[in-house]
């Protein structure tokens, strides 16, 4: 019997599926076009032919995995579900007063974020729990029925539940939810201690309504992409990746969709970490570039940075998270000349339709892939190993005619373009990197998305950074890193303790509050005692501050050691970000935390025999490339990817091809292919 491992990754443009024939060993990859309007459709047609190809009648699909822009479309289009709130007697307007912050301090005319529940839905009942759980006023029963009746009368598809404290007691919040469930028949509740069990009222209140409005469309896709991959197929049960990089069940991805809003690119992270494992490289600046953005990561210690708050399309959203930072900078992101004369490209997009001018479907303005395509880095007749007929004279013209603003040639501004695209990732890497006490030049830079490996070389040397490595399969590193993600389940608890003696028994409790929890979890997950794993951290402050870092918590038994091991841990972290610390200050936790995995077993990469160092057998064809560095066009002969063999080494210039991206080395690098035919290029006196 076959048995098969299946990773499907749902784009704007295209769906990538990746299959693992787990008897063989044997990595297939491919793509097919996206079904905007349904992305459920492109899902289920994906797994339905990867059965078709790769199993026959006798197939097994041992694991599917999902990643999906499903949460992250809705909430930057606005087309979540129409939700009310529930929440403390005057807390009505939180969601407007925030912090009272401005994103751009000299900026008067800044429009915040429309919340995604309008004040009138918005109701407040008599409750009120004090800082340490002691209950001022009780919430009365006949108060919530009938504030859950007003919702209901405003037709509402949500709700959302968030009182001040919660964390400390959820009691009052379980009993609103649950008049809720009763009142709103049919409606997604949601309850803040379920969501976020963290203090912060205005980050848990923001990220509970997120959950609200996203409820409704994530159970509605889910519903609809559940009997079609039965139809397909595939029985087991089905996974979703979160924003941390694990994955969970649909069921949970229906009542938290929130952890899902950075889905799809969490994937590419923990592709690139794999990736990285597999070869012995620990030390990773990820760099994926797609048609409208490109998002940056750092892994250290074969570890991803992460974070536990972040604003996604200016809501913020308090639950653990790859830390991933993204631009407006993609192969569509379109150049024009600003009002002041100077170039500027993105965050405009041409999106995937219509695309680049290149396509041929309809847009008039250039992109990055257009200057590209005319500087002839990528193939100016085909992408896609030839699914996609590319015409250059349009996006030619196009380009010349910008650069008439700018008393530039075409091939200057080509050349301009890519010039300004490259200092906006690398502003973006600055920001991941340097600005977080982290040198890039200590890191290997990996490319992935269908444009990573073509700017790769450039982006290198712009920061200072000596080795690229770009995957096997670049363009669809996130469905291979769906393969390789382990289940992954996040528990917290607010517990404000000072990092001395008299606090030992209260963070053993917290700890061992977390751990019986992660253990219900794997227990309800079917988790085996021999595939679990728990990681211990902390939030914490010197005290007095008002922000916190995440600090590991050292599994020891010795009181003093214990201790000791937090203020070490927490000083080193410290030092690192501000490159000093204050040793005579009071240290304080104010939120534990446990990751609990449930750990999949990785297949096995074996080792490819080394062929040699000659790769002319996969060259087929030269084209001339506009190199800016001398203005002239240079010859770089054109490889095919299949065809490279372990050992064979490539001197710049020169171009790699393959179905799902390109990867263009420049003069003065070189490139070798390695044991596991992934692609490393290094400057040429490395």
């Amino acid at each position: 019997m076959t048995s098969l491992r299946i990773g499907v990754d749902s784009g704007g443009t295209f769906t990538d599926v990746c299959l693992l024939d787990e008897t063989t060993g044997q990595f297939s990859v491919w793509k097919l076009s996206s079904t905007p309007q349904d992305p459920s459709e492109a899902i289920a047609n994906g797994a339905r032919e990867a059965v078709e190809r790769f199993g026959g009648d006798d197939a097994n699909v041992s694991f599917f995995g999902h990643g999906t822009t499903v949460a992250t479309n809705a909430l930057i289009q606005g087309r979540g579900a129409r939700a009310g709130l529930i929440t403390n007697d005057g807390f009505r307007d939180l969601l407007d007063l925030g912090r009272q912050t401005r994103p751009h301090l000299y900026d008067l005319q800044t429009d915040k974020p429309i919340p995604l529940i309008p004040r009138d839905r918005r109701l407040e009942v008599s409750e009120r729990l004090l800082y340490d759980g002691t209950v001022e006023r009780e919430p009365s029963e006949d108060e919530v029925r009938t504030m859950a009746r007003k919702l209901r009368d405003m037709d509402v598809e949500a709700a959302a539940v968030c009182f001040l404290y919660s964390f400390v007691s959820p009691a009052h919040e379980v009993m609103v939810a649950r008049i809720l469930e009763e009142e709103l028949d049919g409606a997604f509740v949601t309850a803040s201690h379920q969501v976020c069990p963290e203090f912060r009222e205005f980050e848990r209140l923001s990220t509970t309504v997120v959950n609200a409005f996203l409820g409704p469309v994530m159970k509605g896709y889910l519903s609809r992409l559940t009997p079609r991959l039965k139809d397909a197929g595939i029985t087991v049960q089905p996974h979703i990746t979160q924003s941390n990089g694990g994955t969970i069940t649909f069921e949970t991805a229906s009542t938290l969709p929130v952890r899902t809003v950075l889905s799809g690119p969490s994937t590419g992270v923990v592709g690139a970490l794999e990736t990285g494992r597999i070869v012995g490289v620990e030390d990773i600046i990820t760099f994926d570039m797609g048609g409208t953005s490109t998002d940056v990561s750092l892994i250290q210690n074969a570890r991803p940075e992460t974070t536990t708050e972040a604003i996604v399309h200016g809501y913020p959203i308090k639950v653990p998270m790859i830390d991933i930072h993204t631009v407006g900078a993609g192969g569509g992101s379109i150049a024009y000349v600003d009002s002041g004369g100077f170039l500027k490209v993105g965050p405009r997009s041409a999106g995937a339709a219509p695309g680049p001018i290149c396509y041929g479907l309809g847009n008039d303005e250039p992109t990055v892939t257009d200057a590209n395509v005319v500087m002839q880095i990528l193939n100016p007749k085909e992408l896609l190993g030839g699914r996609m007929p590319i015409d250059r004279d349009p996006a030619f013209r196009a380009i010349e005619k910008l650069g008439e603003k700018l008393g530039l040639s075409a091939l200057d501004t080509a050349a301009g373009i890519i010039r300004v695209v490259t200092a906006n990732m690398a502003r973006a890497i600055r920001l991941i990197s340097v600005q977080r006490g982290h040198d890039p030049r200590e890191y290997c830079l990996m490319p992935f998305g269908g444009g990573g490996p073509v700017h790769a070389g450039r982006l290198a040397r712009e920061l200072g950074m000596r080795r690229i490595l770009v995957p096997r399969n670049p363009g669809i590193l996130c469905a291979m890193g769906l393969l390789l993600t382990d289940l992954r389940h996040d528990l917290s608890v607010t517990r404000k303790l000072p990092v001395d003696a008299t606090s030992v028994p209260a963070i053993r409790d917290a700890m061992r509050a977390l751990r019986r929890d992660a253990d219900t979890w794997f227990e309800k997950e079917n988790v085996g005692s021999d595939r679990r794993r728990l990681v211990a951290s902390a939030d914490m402050r010197y005290a007095g501050q008002n922000y916190e870092l995440n600090v590991p918590v050292p599994d020891l038994d010795d009181d003093a050691a214990l201790l000791d091991g937090l203020t070490v841990n927490f000083n080193e972290a410290y030092s690192r970000l501000y490159d000093y610390t204050a040793p005579d200050e009071a240290i304080e936790i104010v939120t534990f935390r446990v990751e609990a995995y449930g750990l999949v077993e990785k297949p096995q990469f074996t080792e490819n025999a080394n062929a040699g160092a000659d790769a002319s057998a996969a060259a087929i064809d030269s084209r001339e490339i506009y190199m800016p560095e001398s203005s002239t066009f240079e010859t770089a002969h054109i490889f095919d990817r299949d065809r490279l063999q372990t050992g064979n080494r490539i001197e710049g210039p020169a171009v790699i091809e393959q179905m799902d991206s390109t990867t263009f080395i420049l003069p003065g690098q070189t490139a070798t292919v390695d044991a596991y035919h992934n692609i490393v290029i290094e400057e040429g006196d490395a």
